[in-house]
């Protein structure tokens, strides 16, 4: 089975890599962009038994380990 997990910073905590990158698209000539926020992208294959266990496997993770539950957020796909 395949998680695909989101990992974003919430909405109310500052981006300053978010800041940064449009500032840069900005003085680039991309002036159309407005607030830039960045985040995490990962691909996990496991080997669950079912789909259950695999959401409640990747939940943990996520809490434990791939995000921040304090600044970001996060949510995850399955597939398989």
């Amino acid at each position: 089975m395949k998680a695909t997990v989101y990992v974003t910073i919430k909405q109310n905590v500052l981006d300053p890599q978010g800041a940064a990158v449009q500032g840069a698209l900005h003085s680039l000539g991309f002036t159309e962009v407005g607030k830039v926020r960045i985040g995490k992208y990962m691909e996990l294959e496991l080997d669950a038994k079912d789909r259950a266990e695999a959401a409640a496997r990747v939940k943990a993770m996520c809490e434990k380990l791939l995000a921040n539950p304090v600044v970001e957020d996060y949510r995850f796909e399955l597939e398989g």
